[in-house]
């Protein structure tokens, strides 16, 4: 079986490969394409991917690639990992949106409108070329903001292209381990968008367990997100949300947080990859060790900005070790093999939460087989949630209308419209200075 990913210079490819080193069951993938615009960081990702795989019989042929035709042409499954304007482009989209007052997150306000813009259109000719070279692949998009980028896709390529995001995977663990429960027997109440989200119940046995969580203080306190967010305010709430919405309900210490920082965690990202890849250049040095350092520094520091304002403290040995290529590899499992499982997973919505048409993509547990995935049906969400969830899926489609016409005026219309922007005038400057530092918005005519 033929795996193509897409941003195959990534950093986190070895993530992926490491767990497809790990499938030994029959119908597993056989060879790995990696694609990417820059040749050094496919040299470099590809002696890590070596590295991993010595020792171990019938490892994964890998392929490296600036092809883009070639490296999709007859994939069964297609791993999208993109990163359009590179960390340079996510430094620019803080730096701009911070100037501004406002949050430069990559998938969060106007740093994730910003780079949505110029993602969209890759995106969509990416599909393009799915739909004509591997027609009966399945697209399984990482690319951020994930949400977007999915219903991007799914406007050509229909159910065949599913999102994935880590952070509900951790999510439900953290809660599941806090209650002593076992993550793969529970069931997790889990509804939004890409990283839009809360969690509402976690059955056990059919037994919610959520309750006594929220009730307890002290098991409030020793997990990230109940750190992050305050035992008052989950109790307030009646469930967790995803970390992500720590930047909507405390943005303004968010923004101030990012403002004072020494560097914006793209920046950061920037300086820190650029060393990677320089020492794994080396014939002289182990380019997996550099790899493995790297991503222990990285891990350690997400969100450090947010954890530093809400006093939460250092993350747990426990979430420092990713998750995403664990629901890849369980999706493509499921579809390849027709091992039925549950995921939360990013799909088009097809009537599950009314207050959204049926096209709108959502993130929600579905129920996985060789046909795909099926939305599980939820209750509704309360008030305060689902006004967020359409007002954010709003700016969304408007992000859309804009990649797909070229429109300034609706470029602006996606910022001024963000819960997060808070002027009309901001939104114009936004714009103005985006497409300024950014080459893949000169559309925006």
């Amino acid at each position: 079986m033929k795996l193509t990913i897409l941003g195959g210079g990534g950093f986190r490819v070895p993530l992926v490969y490491g767990a497809l080193l790990g499938d030994r069951a029959e119908g597993r993938v056989t060879r790995v394409v990696l694609h990417d615009l820059d040749p050094a960081r496919l040299t470099a990702v590809t002696r890590v991917l070596a590295e991993q795989a010595t020792g171990i019989p019938d490892a994964p042929e890998v392929i490296a690639t600036t092809d883009l035709d070639e490296a999709v042409r007859g994939a069964d499954f297609v791993f999208s990992a993109i990163r359009v304007g590179g960390l340079q482009g996510r430094a620019d989209d803080e730096r701009v949106a911070l100037a501004h007052g406002v949050l430069g997150q990559e998938t969060v306000g106007a740093g994730g409108i910003a780079y949505g813009l110029r993602t969209v259109p890759v995106a969509v000719d990416i599909a393009r070329r799915v739909a004509r070279l591997a027609p009966d692949a399945w697209v399984i998009n990482f690319t951020n903001p994930a949400g977007l980028v999915t219903e991007a896709m799914s406007r050509l390529l229909g159910d065949r292209v599913i999102g994935i995001c880590d952070s509900p995977v951790g999510l439900g663990r953290r809660i599941a381990r806090v209650l002593g429960a076992d993550p793969r027997e529970a069931w997790i109440d889990y509804v939004g968008l890409n990283h839009l989200g809360w969690v509402r119940g976690l059955r056990v046995a059919g037994r919610d367990e959520l309750p006594r969580l929220l009730a307890d203080p002290g098991l409030l306190g020793s997990f990230e997100e109940g750190r992050l967010f305050g035992a008052d305010w989950l109790r307030s709430l009646g469930a967790i949300p995803n970390e992500y919405l720590h930047y909507y309900y405390f943005n303004r210490e968010a923004v101030h947080a990012y403002q004072e920082a020494e560097q914006t965690r793209g920046a950061f990202l920037l300086g820190q990859q650029a060393r990677f890849y320089a020492q794994a250049a080396r014939a002289d040095v182990s380019a997996l060790a550099a790899w493995d350092r790297t991503r222990a520094e990285r891990e350690a520091t997400y969100m450090a900005e947010n954890r530093e304002t809400a006093g939460a403290g250092e993350r747990e040995a426990d979430d420092l070790s990713g998750g995403y290529e664990q629901v890849a590899l369980a999706l493509m499992r499921a579809v390849a093999r027709d091992e039925r499982t549950t995921l939360i997973l990013n799909v088009r919505n097809q009537g599950t939460l009314h207050v959204l048409d049926a096209d709108a993509v959502i993130e929600v547990p579905c129920l996985v087989d060789a046909n795909g995935a099926h939305p599980v049906a939820v209750a509704p969400l309360p008030e305060h949630a689902t006004g967020l969830v359409c007002a954010v899926k709003g700016v969304e489609r408007v992000v859309l209308a804009a990649a797909g016409s070229g429109s300034r005026a609706a470029a602006v219309k996606a910022f001024a419209l963000h819960p997060l922007v808070d002027s009309v005038n901001v939104a114009r400057r936004l714009v103005e200075d985006y497409a300024e530092v950014h080459p893949g918005l000169a559309y925006l005519r």
